[in-house]
């Protein structure tokens, strides 16, 4: 069986993050090895504001719904900052995740200092074992962190203590030029996770220099409700129900992609 961790270990894991767990089974229906969640998507979905705003009740109720969408694809959430600073509270958190059926989570830094999400980390895994994968996520890149130049390093660096504490891959959104990319991939010895972003390589090239997952985050999520929008938008003008069939999928072709039961 081919587990989470194994899809990391060669080749490049594309990741078309999930919003909800109709999205889930739109990806899965479309031949993806697993399903990631979008945190800014998910939060959306349910009418609440991206960064740890989203009740950890929800939270574990989208796993569950999208475990079931994905019909046995190892699933893997956006987990923000553990929806608590107090490790303690991010392990039990991250224990009703897994119990929800995740195989793996995202974990984020914020661009704060790092040994509190190192806390976080190691309290996680003492709480539910080894087989989560954790993705150590820093947002050096987004956080803006000091001079360009001197990203990489502090990524590294970052990551170090991160996988000292028992992270399974290093997730550095923002990261997007060739130079950079090989400087952080030579330079740890954690699967490189890499964000859609403008001016990122496309996958081949990414493959090439040895990133091994990228994820699409919030992109999939954001254009679809911007086309939402769009179209409610007209259709509140004019009343015209032609666009909003344009590029649509079917009911029934919907449908039969929803599990029954």
């Amino acid at each position: 069986m081919t587990t989470f961790r194994d899809l990391h270990r060669s080749g490049l894991l594309i990741l078309p993050n999930a919003w909800d767990a109709g999205s889930a089974a739109v990806v899965r229906s479309l031949g993806a090895k697993a399903i990631a969640t979008t945190s800014a998507g998910c939060a959306w979905s349910l009418g609440w504001p991206d960064g740890d705003a989203l009740p950890v009740d929800r939270a574990v109720a989208m796993c569950a719904d999208v475990v079931r969408a994905s019909q046995g694809l190892p699933v893997s959430v956006d987990f923000e900052g553990g929806y608590s600073d107090d490790p303690k509270e991010v392990a039990d958190n991250a224990r009703r995740i897994v119990l929800a059926g995740a195989h793996g989570i995202n974990i984020e830094d914020g661009g704060g200092d790092p040994a509190l999400l190192a806390a976080k980390i190691e309290a996680i895994r003492a709480a539910v074992g080894p087989s989560l994968f954790i993705n150590a996520r820093t947002d050096v890149w987004l956080a803006g962190l000091g001079e360009a130049a001197g990203r990489p390093a502090e990524a590294l660096r970052r990551g170090v203590i991160y996988a000292e504490a028992g992270a399974d891959g290093l997730f550095v959104p923002g990261l997007t030029d060739a130079d950079g990319i090989a400087e952080v991939v030579a330079g740890t010895n954690l699967p490189v996770n890499l964000l859609a972003f403008p001016g990122l390589p496309g996958a081949a090239e990414l493959e090439r220099l040895g990133v091994r997952r990228l994820s699409a985050g919030s992109g999939l999520s954001s254009a679809a409700y911007g086309r939402a929008a769009s179209l409610a938008a007209a259709f509140l003008k004019d009343g015209d129900s032609g666009p909003m069939m344009e590029g649509a999928l079917g009911w029934g072709e919907m449908n039969a992609m929803m599990p029954q039961g």
